[in-house]
Parts: structure tokens; sequence; C-alpha cells
């Protein structure tokens, strides 16, 4: 085994029906932590508490002194961890709205070289943000005082500063929910016993007991997701295991993914053939049930069953993908996996079908499970530069062309299926041979 540790998510699921009382006891909880993110979001979610977000015990001990967790009898086992998601959740919004920013800074052709630099510095030094975006004087660590002078010596900080908080305002939003159908539990909140757990409430110095289908115990954080409706619940618990380690996965495998043909291979293997018809009948499903809802709408009776429906079809097509994906390690046995950096999916079209089923394609599920699955695996996955990777010949490096499915050279000849040229280029661009650079 290998010493690396990767962290899983493992399910766990009530054995009986919860009964109502206890569901409703649960519920109250999951409403309160709700109360607790959506005031943290408010409060906190804006630039002026953004020096307040590292580490967040500031935030913390404001909300002791609050008063809120008295006002709602919420216990601190739930009340803090709420505090903290929702600080990771502002946390995660930032990161977006720079990122916004970032693109769109990059794509503004007024700006000259020195004006992007400054502006991604400013995006990059989180003092040098919350200064810029606060109009506050700018104090940084002396050496990236240094960095920060001699940038702004070379443009107009005024300016490019109005032009920054201009587009935080735009894209930067508060959050807010009005889903309670889950919180966190520390490991004081919980205890394993007797093939069930018992779950504080905020009655004190009580619980409440659900037995389990499993007899596994854990001493971590953990998160309660309810499902009243069904009366159950499910528990997620993240572990740390031990990725595996096999002495004869040693070889080297190029893959192009694709709409109906899950992976091929550069040795001209195919994996999830049957992906392109379970899509088709999920995506022509999904476009029927919306075209039924639409025409319907003041008078339909609710989406129940549709999304029990769609729920099971998603189920189908995982569990599918997840099948491939092991069945091409196990014959596959690879070290290391090439694999294209896909773009981001186009918008627009021409044909609405077409685009209907495109959407419905499951690449980024493949892509995450495939990541996941070499991880604990052990094996290395590398992603190339995908910009003209399909139109190359792998054989010699021309441009050739491609008539149903099949790629053809016509300077030496080569002829393959589309995707196993694709593959191949894959591996070549990866390992950085021939006329392909490595990303």
């Amino acid at each position: 085994m290998s010493q690396n540790k990767i962290c899983k998510t493992i399910h766990q699921y009530n054995q009986y029906p919860v009964p109502d009382t206890d569901m409703q006891k649960l519920q109250e909880i999951a409403e309160d932590c709700r109360t607790v993110r959506n005031y943290v979001y408010a409060r906190y979610g804006g630039i002026g508490s953004m020096s307040k977000l590292y580490p967040g015990y500031t935030v913390q001990n404001e909300m002791t002194e609050s008063g809120l967790r008295t006002r709602l009898g919420l216990p601190s086992v739930y009340f803090y961890l709420a505090i903290f998601d929702a600080l990771g959740d502002i946390k995660a919004q930032w990161s977006r709205t720079k990122a916004k920013v970032l693109e769109l800074v990059n794509k503004n052709e007024g700006f000259s070289p020195e004006e992007k630099h400054y502006l991604r510095f400013l995006l990059k030094v989180n003092n040098a943000f919350e200064a810029a975006v606060n109009q506050k004087p700018m104090v940084l660590r002396k050496d990236i005082q240094k960095t920060y002078d001699e940038l702004a010596g070379k443009t107009d900080t005024e300016k490019l500063c109005r032009y920054l908080c201009r587009q935080v305002r735009k894209y930067h939003a508060k959050q807010h929910t009005d889903t309670a159908d889950g919180f966190s539990l520390s490991e004081k909140a919980y205890r394993y016993e007797d093939h069930g757990i018992h779950i504080a409430i905020k009655e004190k110095r009580k619980r409440i007991f659900i037995p389990l289908t499993d007899n596994n115990q854990y001493r971590r954080q953990i998160y309660l997701k309810l499902l009243p409706e069904k009366k159950s619940i499910q528990i997620k618990v993240p572990v740390d295991v031990k990725a595996q380690s096999h002495e004869d996965y040693t070889g080297q495998a190029g893959i192009a993914m694709g709409l109906h043909t899950m992976i091929t291979t550069d040795q001209g293997h195919c994996y999830g053939e049957e992906l392109g018809e379970l899509q088709m009948e999920y995506a022509q499903w999904m476009r029927a049930q919306t075209g039924i809802y639409n025409r319907n709408r003041e008078n339909n009776p609710g989406r129940k069953k549709y999304n029990a429906k769609k729920r099971r079809m998603l189920e189908q097509l995982h569990s599918y993908i997840n099948h491939e994906l092991n069945r091409f390690l196990e014959q596959e046995k690879p070290g290391t996996v090439y694999m294209v950096r896909l773009p981001a999916p186009r918008q627009g079209g021409v044909n609405p079908k077409i685009n209907h089923t495109i959407s419905m394609w499951q690449r980024g599920y493949i892509r995450k499970r495939l990541r996941q699955k070499c991880m604990e695996q052990s094996v290395e996955l590398v992603e190339v530069l995908g910009k003209d990777i399909s139109n190359v010949c792998s054989s010699c490096g021309a441009i050739g062309t491609k008539t149903e499915g099949i790629f053809r050279c016509g300077t030496c000849g080569y002829e393959a299926g589309e995707k196993t040229n694709t593959a191949r280029n894959v591996k070549l661009r990866g390992q950085g041979e021939g006329k392909l650079e490595r990303l």
C-alpha cells in the first residue's frame, strides 16, 4: 500500500423510517443553522468584513457577543460549525469574484501591460485587494510593499482602483440560502452506539437515536442530510484512506473522451460504448418533460414524480460511468493517463436539439470520477493542451481530414479512427514527443 492518502466521502443511512417527532427536532436544528448562515452572509459577506475572514476567530467572537445563539437556543456544537460553514462559502464567493474580474482584466484591450500587471497584483495579494476596494492606505509587508510601489509608480492607481471597485460591485453578491435540509455535526454532537447514532438536540442533555444500516463508527466532523419526505437521513463522513499501489500498473495511456463512446485509448480500445445511448435517452426525456411542464405550468400538480425519475436516470448513468472507468483502469493498467484539458462548453448554436443533448453530456462528472479513481489507484493523471489535437496526424504531424469518424492523412497515408488518432496525439503531447508540445 502507498503512504499517500486521499479523502473519500462515506455515506451512512437509517435502517428504519425516522419518526416524525425526531425528524421535526432535526429540522429545527437545520432551520436554526440556516438562520445562522444567512446572518453571517449578510453581516460579513461585503467588502468591509474582508479583514475578518482569515482565520475567522474575530467573526466567531462577534457572533458569540451578538446573542443570536441564545435567542435561537441552538447548542454551540451546531452554532459555531454553521458560522465556519458560512465563512467558507463567503471565501469561495470572493475567489469566484476575483476570478471573474481577472478574466475581464485579461480581456480588456484598453489596459496597458503595466496596468494589467498592477491589477493582477491587487487581485493576487489579499491585503492589497482589501485596501484597494475599501479605499484605504496600502500598508503591506516590506518586501511586498516594495513590489507594489514599483508597480504603482508606472500606472494611474486611482483610476485602476475605481475600475476594480466597479467590477467588484457588479459581480460580487452577498449569499443567502433558503435551504434547510441538513447541518454539520462536530464529534461532541453525536455518539455511535448500539448499531446506530445518538444525535444531540436542542433540549439539554437529550439525544435522539437513529438505527443505521451498518455498524461503522467515526470520530470526525460529519454532515447530516435530511430527507423528511422519505423519513430518512443521509450521513456524509469524510475519511482518509490510503491510495492503492499496483506493481503492474506501469503503462502509459492517452485517452480521448467522446459524447457517444466515453473513452477511446491510443491503442484503439473503447470503454463506455453505451454512454451515448444512455445520454441520448436522458436528454430526450428531459427535453420532452420540459415541454410538457411549460405547456401545463398553470395546472401542473407538481414535479415530485419528475424529480424521482430524473434522479433514477442520473443514478443509472453515473453507475455505468463508474463501472466503465473501473474497467478501463483494470484492463489498461496505466501508471500515467494523459487527457485533454477540455474547453468550457460553448453557448448558442443553431440546432437546439443538438445543444440540449450536448448540455446533458456528463463530461464534468466523468473527469471528476476519473481523477478520483486515479488518485485511489496511485495513477498519475496529466492534462495536456487540446488545440488542434484532433486534426493533426499522430504518425507524421501533418494536418489530415476527418470523415464519418475516420481520420486520414494525405501526407503519409495514415488512417485510423478519429478518436484513436486523437488519443495517440494526447499521449504524444503528454510525453513531449514529436511535433506536439506538452502543457
